[in-house]
């Protein structure tokens, strides 16, 4: 006699899918993080939550890419989303870098600027 399991691993991903997308409104409610980074959270969430609510959907996908396990293509949707969106966010803080060095080499020059000035007075 098999035992009957209440919680599934497409169980698991929807609770863990509609908890994260809750706390990533909650975040941006309370001005935690800015919504233009907030909007790939939510729809990842939202997309995890769609397929895996139709395991039908999984199952058929992980047949057309060979995969045996199809709940396993969950995680690898979600390995191969952390790492597109790790390399979003290491563009945005190279971009951030370089602001942050030209502004401290123009305040810089501005410090000086007023200290040769106030030299001159």
């Amino acid at each position: 006699m098999g035992k009957m399991h209440l919680i599934n691993v497409y169980s698991l991903s929807i609770i863990f899918s509609v908890t994260f997308l809750f706390i990533v409104i909650e975040m941006v409610r309370k001005n935690k993080i800015q919504e233009r980074y907030s909007l790939l959270w939510i729809f990842m969430s939202i997309i995890l939550i769609v397929l895996s609510s139709s395991p039908y959907f999984i199952n058929t996908l992980a047949d057309l890419l060979d995969i045996v396990n199809p709940p396993s293509l969950l995680f690898l949707f979600g390995l191969v989303y952390l790492l597109i969106y790790n390399l979003h966010i290491t563009a945005v803080i190279s971009k951030q870098a370089e602001k942050i060095t030209r502004l401290a080499q123009e305040l810089a020059l501005l410090k000086q600027q007023k200290g040769n000035r106030e030299k001159n007075v």
